[in-house]
């Protein structure tokens, strides 16, 4: 594999900075770091036909969300596509992701409900997944108001937020709805173990390290927490039978790579599972929400629009 031309300038640019990782700062640091780096890193937000901020209600109290719909499309019901941020729990916001739930909307022409959960380590695991599913649950039960189709629901998610995807998925089918149609996993955390060969060859060197990793996982999920529990390794799930079809995307320098390919060759293999992989062979971890800076991201965005529109039955724009 080569690196991204894109990819190896920052990657040399960030070996010669003396800026400290998000794991060697105090999270308020980390998450402004993040949040300025990452608005910088991305292009402006493209129009959309409406931008709606909504209150969802969760066990925790009110979870912010943005409603965006697809510009130049019909007023009628469309798909939803539920997405959920990355950041290792603890990182990120819905600023931080606009631009690419508007691009996502107006690739797949399918309405984006963006979700602002919880964060660690204010609100430690599961917090954030029960925000997540409570979400998914309130949007399905107010398809009408909103003017979505719940029957057309999907879930998304990059890094954390696409581990939160696949969590709401196993918790949807055991718990007996809502009816999710399609689930979108973009370099999800699917395995808290950090032990797949792909965390050796990439761990260190390709923006994000196997230490920041560890300390996602100690702000969100302390070592008293069981690691094996589904809602935060769904690669550990007893079965993943009965799940919807899926498209996951891995980048090929990233040490999650592995644990998202095992993840989608179970549910291929051993649920006999619809699955879509797409190995993104000279990218990096994180890279979508970047497309300022790395040119690839924006076009594989609009892929991943492309499909999920197929998927989910999306009225192609005139």
């Amino acid at each position: 594999m080569t690196l991204d031309p894109d990819v190896a300038r920052l990657i040399e640019a960030s070996r010669t900075s003396s800026q400290p990782g998000y794991d060697e700062m105090p999270v308020a640091e980390a998450r402004a770091l993040y949040r300025t780096s990452r608005l910088a890193a991305g292009l402006p937000a493209p129009a959309v036909a409406e931008r709606q901020s909504l209150n969802a209600e969760g066990p925790h109290g009110l979870i912010p969300l943005r409603l965006y719909r697809p510009h130049g499309v019909s007023a009628g019901p469309l798909p939803v596509i539920v997405y959920f941020h990355g950041g290792g729990w603890v990182l990120g916001d819905l600023d931080v992701f606009e631009s690419l739930c508007c691009r996502l909307a107006n690739a797949s022409v399918c309405a984006v409900a963006s979700v602002d959960y919880r964060l660690a380590p204010e609100h430690k695991f599961p917090k954030a997944v029960d925000d997540a599913y409570a979400a998914v649950q309130w949007i399905g039960a107010r398809a009408t108001d909103l003017n979505i189709d719940a029957t057309r629901l999907a879930v998304a998610g990059d890094s954390a937020g696409g581990n939160l995807a696949a969590v709401v998925c196993l918790l949807a089918r055991d718990k007996g709805g809502p009816a999710i149609a399609y689930q979108i996993l973009l370099y999800p955390v699917t395995d808290a173990s950090m032990g797949c060969p792909s965390y050796e060859r990439f761990g260190a060197g390709y923006l994000l390290t196997r230490e920041s990793m560890a300390w996602f996982y100690d702000c969100y999920a302390p070592q008293d927490i069981d690691r094996t529990d589904f809602r935060l390794s769904p690669l550990a799930a007893q079965s993943l039978a009965g799940l919807p079809p899926a498209l996951v995307l891995t980048a090929g320098f990233d040490p999650l790579r592995d644990e998202g390919e095992c993840y989608a060759q179970r549910l291929a293999a051993e649920a006999n599972v619809p699955v879509t992989l797409w190995r993104v062979a000279g990218q990096v971890h994180g890279f979508l929400p970047m497309s300022k800076q790395i040119a690839a991201a924006g076009p594989v965005i609009d892929k991943v629009g492309r499909i999920v529109g197929n998927a989910l039955g999306a009225v192609p724009r005139p």
